[in-house]
């Protein structure tokens, strides 16, 4: 940010009164902007048993697969984002079960909360932002063809939860290095 979205004076970097991070101050009207984390929500879709993955038709990682999720929006909760992003992603409907992982990447400022959930039916297709939707025996993930490493992971967590019948609540964080 260079200029004050409220009043278009040019911003200083600087750590405001009482804070302990730089951020854009504006000198003008105080205006101080706070740049936080972005919430990518999304779902681990089960039908009979297989997991629903889709082909990325979009930047970043297009013609990867990954568990359909995406940016949340104002106004919605993060349930709500993950069943929107669901039906985008795959042109299903499903109904969220429980919270499953959450993974914190702090290198790119970002959070991603995925959740059980369950398909109606198996009516899923490809749609404008994903090339191929399919489902996967749990033994057959296309590990080296994932798109993200947050995904990877959730699903590694949720075959691990599935062995032992108990599905639990997962926090983790990726850092850049690992």
């Amino acid at each position: 940010m260079r200029y004050c979205p409220q009043c278009g004076h040019a911003v200083e970097m600087t750590i405001p009164i009482g804070d302990n991070r730089v951020r854009a101050v504006c000198p003008s009207c105080e205006y101080i902007d706070y740049d936080n984390p972005r919430i990518i929500t999304g779902t681990i879709p089960l039908y009979k048993g297989r997991l629903l993955l889709c082909r990325r038709n979009i930047e970043p990682r297009l013609g990867f697969w990954t568990l359909p999720a995406g940016f949340m929006e104002n106004q919605e909760t993060t349930s709500e984002g993950a069943l929107r992003e669901t039906l985008e992603e795959s042109g299903s409907i499903a109904v969220c079960k429980q919270a499953f992982s959450m993974i914190s990447i702090p290198h790119i400022n970002q959070v991603h909360l995925f959740y059980l959930a369950e398909l109606e039916r198996d009516d899923f297709h490809a749609t404008d932002e994903s090339s191929e939707v399919a489902l996967f025996d749990l033994d057959n993930i296309p590990w080296d063809e994932l798109a993200f490493s947050s995904v990877s992971r959730t699903i590694k967590l949720f075959i691990e939860d599935h062995k032992n019948e108990r599905y639990g609540f997962h926090e983790e964080t990726i850092f850049m290095n690992a």
